[in-house]
């Protein structure tokens, strides 16, 4: 670290109140979509620091950030060459320096990601086992099945499609569960373990409060490497148990770094990305000793079916309770079609849309909030010749689609790139984007944008929001209603209005409501806040 970056080196995360990650609102920034600063159409430090106020206006407690590590941005850099330094693109060391500053300034903490279940095919080491050195035993390679080695170790496929193995030039393969440029590391190797302490200690070091550890699940492969006798694997990820994901001894790597995390000030947390063939078995990465978080894919894929996403919060709930952790919840982010269009698109996805997001603002637990979805941006429909997803080439693994989730945010103006930044964005913006900026919607009654400022503001001004208790109440089908201490959610996931008893005093709506003394009409597809 430089004698300037020393200098200006924060000492202490921004405080706040014990165990603050239960009840955090998190904001999720992919970084080359989200603003540029030096007008080179891709999002940057820089540009995400000018627009930190953003954020801190709109409420949240921490922000988490994307990779911008040095990377061939083989995958949007979750393909990393260096952990330790920027990738230009993004800026450089100072500039992430000044944004931990200037977040802990505004009162944001600030979450990085971290990539450790593979590196860059670019990495020191990965090259070095190329070339035959001693680095090979830090990732799988392995020699060929056949007569002369001309097969694949074993059926394994990659996530992004095709095979999970790529054979090198001296006749051995290698394993990766991605891309090729994605080698996978072999985690029963010391030197792995070695590497990533410091890796963290690192930025720990540099003063972010934690980290969202991508592939959680994936470290650990299952003894033999066995095959599986399926195709189309990708398509079993959190639904059936997998020989390469969610194997017992990733739980043991994550009791490390929670010693690592406790062993800072500040309540410096750990986020999976685990994908679980339950929600008991999504808890075991949150158990006591464990990470803090992981994320709660069950309730983003969930259908709109008010039956469904109570089943869904029933288990996440029961399964986290018993570990004494809290459930995080999360409708959208930088892998998925965006939830606005999930639930139908048009004005049907929007209105369900804002209505997930007052119920999943008034769940106990942690919410997360892709950006834009604060604004009610639509997936992006983009012709296939931009599409830069690596999935999207390989063709049978995942849809290869996530490019329209990242399409760059609009800020201000009347025409793209919209205050994205001066010179262009590298995936093109609607035309129509114009009404959804965040200056169009900023101070407009009814404007998603201050339906989120709202929620998340009156979420911790009300006592019974954020962590604690709930309490299922009759409901007609269709409906769901809870109170949380003071306060009663109702959501009307119906085509049609609903008649209820009126629970209290009105104190937010998804749309436009006036109850009645006795009785209120719930409008179709909409949820409300009371206070009693």
């Amino acid at each position: 670290m430089t004698q300037e970056l020393a200098r200006t080196r924060t000492d202490q995360p921004v405080p706040r109140t014990t165990n603050w990650w239960r009840d955090a609102v998190i904001y999720q920034v992919y970084v080359r979509s989200f603003a540029d600063g030096d007008g080179d159409g891709i999002g940057d430090l820089p540009g995400a620091r000018a627009r930190l106020p953003h954020l801190a206006e709109l409420g949240v407690d921490a922000v988490w950030l994307t990779p911008f590590y040095g990377s061939p941005q083989a995958d949007g850099g979750y393909d990393v060459a260096d952990y330790r330094v920027v990738d230009p693109l993004f800026g450089n060391l100072a500039d992430a320096q000044a944004l931990v500053y200037e977040a802990h300034r505004l009162g944001l903490r600030v979450i990085v990601d971290i990539v450790p279940n593979h590196t860059s095919d670019q990495h020191a080491w990965f090259r070095a086992a190329l070339a035959g050195g001693e680095e090979r035993a830090r990732y799988h390679f392995r020699p060929g099945r056949g007569a002369e080695g001309e097969l694949p170790p074993n059926d394994w496929e990659s996530v992004f499609g095709g095979p999970a193995w790529t054979r090198t030039a001296d006749g051995d393969w290698y394993l990766h569960l991605f891309a090729a440029e994605q080698p996978d590391l072999n985690w029963e190797h010391p030197a792995v373990h070695k590497e990533f302490e410091s890796i963290l200690r690192f930025w720990l070091d540099l003063g972010v409060d934690g980290f969202r550890i991508d592939v959680a699940h994936g470290m650990i492969k299952a003894d033999g490497m066995p095959d599986i006798g399926r195709r189309e694997q990708a398509k079993m990820i959190g639904a059936q148990v997998l020989p390469f994901f969610d194997q017992d001894g990733v739980h043991e790597i994550h009791r490390s770094w929670r010693r690592l995390l406790d062993s800072y000030d500040g309540e410096r947390i750990g986020v999976a990305e685990a994908w679980a063939p339950s929600a008991e078995r999504l808890a075991l990465y949150v158990r006591p000793d464990e990470l803090h978080q992981a994320f709660n894919f069950q309730f983003l894929t969930c259908a709109w079916d008010a039956s469904a996403m109570r089943q869904v919060i029933d288990s996440s709930l029961a399964a986290t309770t018993s570990v004494g952790a809290t459930t995080t919840w999360v409708l959208s982010n930088h892998d998925v079609v965006r939830h606005t269009t999930r639930y139908g698109g048009g004005e049907q996805g929007l209105r369900r849309a804002r209505a997930a997001a007052l119920l999943t603002l008034a769940l106990p637990g942690s919410a997360y909030v892709y950006q834009g979805e604060e604004l009610g941006l639509p997936e992006v429909d983009l012709p296939d010749s931009v599409r830069q997803d690596p999935a999207f080439f390989r063709g049978d693994g995942q849809e290869g689609l996530r490019d329209g989730c990242r399409v760059p945010l609009p800020w201000s103006g009347d025409s793209a790139p919209y205050g994205f930044g001066r010179g262009g964005s590298w995936l093109p913006q609607p035309d129509g984007w114009k009404a959804l900026s965040v200056a169009a919607q900023s101070g407009e009654p009814g404007s998603t944008l201050e339906l989120y400022r709202s929620a998340i503001t009156l979420r911790k001004q009300l006592t019974g929001l954020g962590d604690g208790e709930m309490e299922w109440l009759e409901s007609p089908v269709g409906t769901l209603v809870f109170r949380r201490s003071g306060v009663v959610c109702t959501l009307n996931a119906l085509a049609d209005a609903v008649e209820l008893p009126t629970p209290g005093r009105l104190a937010l709506s998804s749309v436009e409501l006036t109850p009645a003394a006795d009785v209120v009409r719930l409008p179709a597809e909409s949820c409300a806040w009371w206070t009693v």
